[in-house]
């Protein structure tokens, strides 16, 4: 199999998640960019969308949301931003995709900032473990490893009795140790 040297097309999607003052919620930007390169430049950009989320880590809740599209194909495609304030009051760790299909798939939203929802759920949640982890090393209170696992149910390691869950129970503390992290015997586990 060959193929041009040139792509038809890239997309970048990119989150990145900050820990507010006081430690209590998490600022996030999702961006997503679809570059078009056998296209001259500017037009060779269609799309970039900006999704900014705020989550409160108590209970995983999104206290602000705002989509932006600065760069679109149609005069009309920002009038649907308004509809992601719909974000707001969702869990990121319970029932989140569901609730964003409802919400924002297909004709009821944007495909390309419904991406972006997407991809800023796990993101937030990840962002939490690390939240947690950087409190613990500063000797701050931080929540039980097991709450901010709404990584549970994602994959085989955290499945209910899997091997996450079990790594916890034997003294795993996430974000301390090398990568990949050691079988559950090395914590003392089965």
């Amino acid at each position: 199999m060959t193929r041009a040297e040139l792509p038809l097309h890239c997309r970048t999607i990119t989150v990145t998640a900050y820990e507010e003052e006081g430690g209590g919620e998490i600022s996030v930007e999702a961006v997503l960019r679809d570059e078009r390169p056998r296209v001259e430049s500017p037009a060779h950009v269609v799309h970039r969308m900006v999704l900014e989320a705020r989550v409160r880590l108590a209970d995983m809740v999104v206290v602000h949301a705002d989509a932006d599209m600065r760069t679109f194909p149609h005069a009309e495609c920002p009038l649907i931003t308004p509809v992601f304030d719909g974000l707001v009051g969702l869990s990121v760790a319970a029932g989140y995709n569901r609730a964003i299909q409802e919400r924002f798939r297909g004709v009821s939203g944007c495909s390309h900032l419904y991406e972006l929802a997407r991809a800023l759920g796990p993101a937030v949640v990840q962002a939490a473990i690390s939240a947690n982890a950087r409190r613990r090393d500063a000797g701050e209170p931080s929540h039980d490893p097991r709450s901010t696992a709404g990584v549970l149910n994602s994959c085989h390691i955290w499945a209910p009795g899997g091997v996450g869950l079990r790594k916890l129970d034997a003294g795993w503390l996430p974000g301390i140790g090398p990568r990949p992290v050691p079988g559950v015997e090395a914590f003392g586990g089965e």
